[in-house]
């Protein structure tokens, strides 16, 4: 089993990960490289982070479930 310490660790560093990436993304898309861009993508990831985070805290179960099913696989634990 994995401890409470990793699971909390591997969450804030994949939704801040996840959170980088996609305002990234989206604003150089949306923008354009340059500075500007620089500017507003920084200021998306402060809150896309938090956001993601939360999300990720109440969804897992959800989609852990919904795997579950979809792959039909009974409790084991």
């Amino acid at each position: 089993m994995i401890n409470k310490k990793r699971i909390l660790l591997t969450q804030v560093l994949m939704t801040g990960m996840m959170a980088a990436t996609m305002s990234g993304i989206m604003s150089l898309i949306a923008l354009g490289p340059g500075a500007v861009w620089l500017g507003v993508w920084a200021r998306q990831f402060v809150c896309a982070w938090p956001i993601a985070f939360v999300m990720t805290t109440l969804i897992w179960p959800i989609a852990n479930r919904l795997s579950g099913l979809l792959l039909r696989e009974t409790a084991t634990h």
